[in-house]
């Protein structure tokens, strides 16, 4: 019985682990994008580009997969009990990369070693 529930925390710890990683590699992938966007409006001196990128953009986001969605909602949920922690910040870098650490660390490193202390205790 305490093997099952090693086994389960240790399931549930690498599948945390790898939502919370997706969902940061899915906004630093969308970030770089939007970035790359950007430059090119400056390079290309912008005004008429800017105007028609805004609505490729918001065009972009109202297409977005049900999976990228599905892995942001639970993603969220998981990374909301650390949301007073990044409360103060206005960059949504700090924040994504803040959530993501402390995810790695309580999820990843915490329910592993409460698997460990379980197994070795019993």
């Amino acid at each position: 019985m305490l093997s099952l529930i090693v086994g389960l925390l240790r399931l549930a710890s690498v599948v945390i682990c790898l939502i919370v990683i997706a969902s940061f590699a899915i906004f630093v992938v969308d970030q770089t994008s939007s970035a790359s966007t950007h430059q090119q409006e400056e390079i290309t001196g912008g005004a008429p580009t800017s105007s028609r990128s805004s609505g490729s953009s918001k065009t972009s986001s109202s297409h977005e997969s049900t999976l990228h969605k599905t892995i942001d909602e639970a993603s969220n949920e998981l990374t909301s009990p650390f949301s007073g922690i990044t409360s103060g910040s206005s960059s949504e870098w700090a924040i994504r990369g803040v959530n993501l650490l402390l995810s790695l660390f309580v999820y990843g490193f915490g329910l592993s070693f409460l698997a460990r202390v379980i197994r070795v205790r019993v």
